[in-house]
């Protein structure tokens, strides 16, 4: 499979997510946008700001017709862990083998206490109800965030 380009479909993939549901990119052909959000680590600060901001916005993706999951390399354990801890109202998925991380291209070299590591690049991904590629956004700020995803997806409506 090759890297999703703007304009262009996503291969179909399926993955493990949470509360025993596999999470499938056909499901919501012709049914809603998807916005699958990477993020480094469950129940770090940056990615519990950032999972809150997707969650307190809910409602208005669901208005918007538009499904939210977080993707990381973390278990489906300690998703369940950090989904319930934050009343999370949207599945997480676990990408333990970075299949999918791969595909999106999200996997980059850090500097984590000057040592080079690979880690999840905050990055977000907007797939109609085609299965196009509509936006994408890279090297994420997590402050207004959320709030520019739901704007993209209110767009599609």
């Amino acid at each position: 499979m090759t890297t999703p380009i703007i304009g262009q479909s996503v291969a179909d993939f399926e993955m493990a997510a949470t509360s025993g549901q596999t999470f499938r990119l056909s499901d919501f052909k012709d049914k809603a946008n998807v916005v699958l959000y990477f993020y480094p680590k469950d129940s770090t600060p940056g990615c519990t700001t950032e999972g809150q901001d997707f969650r307190d916005a809910y409602a208005q993706f669901q208005a918007a017709d538009t499904a939210i999951f977080g993707i990381s390399r973390d278990s489906l354990k300690s998703h369940e862990n950090f989904k319930a801890k934050q009343s999370f109202p949207f599945e997480l998925l676990s990408d333990k083998d970075e299949a999918i991380c791969n595909l999106f291209d999200v996997i980059k070299l850090k500097n984590m206490y000057g040592k080079q590591v690979r880690g999840i690049e905050r990055s977000t991904f907007l797939i109609d109800k085609q299965g196009i590629l509509r936006h994408e956004w890279r090297k994420v700020t997590v402050k207004g965030h959320a709030e520019a995803v739901l704007a993209a997806a209110q767009s599609l409506s």
